[in-house]
């Protein structure tokens, strides 16, 4: 899966966004252009996608090498560590979700 097709999936599932060639549309005749949406870059595009899951539990730690994201969606468990935490929020979602991450 590359990561647009990644974001796009993430965007329809869990935002309840539509897709479109140049952008989503959000609802309520709103829409964004898709380059805007970076949830595994833009760390207030990640935490838009965890506030939307609505996690049982989630716990974000830092240990001076990257972060940690542990969440609990659903009664999924995962978690993701790396430099990013915008991108470890976003993968340990995906992850509880059981959506594939990109290459």
């Amino acid at each position: 899966m590359t990561t647009d097709q990644f974001v796009v999936t993430l965007a329809e599932r869990v935002l309840h966004w539509r897709a479109t060639p140049e952008r989503f549309l959000t609802g309520n005749r709103g829409w964004l252009p898709r380059w805007k949406f970076q949830p595994n870059r833009i760390l207030k595009d990640a935490v838009r996608l965890l506030e939307a899951t609505a996690p049982e539990t989630y716990s974000i730690n830092a240990d001076g090498r990257g972060f940690r994201v542990s969440v609990q969606i659903g009664g999924a468990e995962a978690e993701f560590c790396c430099e990013s935490e915008a991108q470890a929020i976003t993968y340990a979602v995906a992850r509880a979700l059981g959506l594939e991450l990109p290459e």
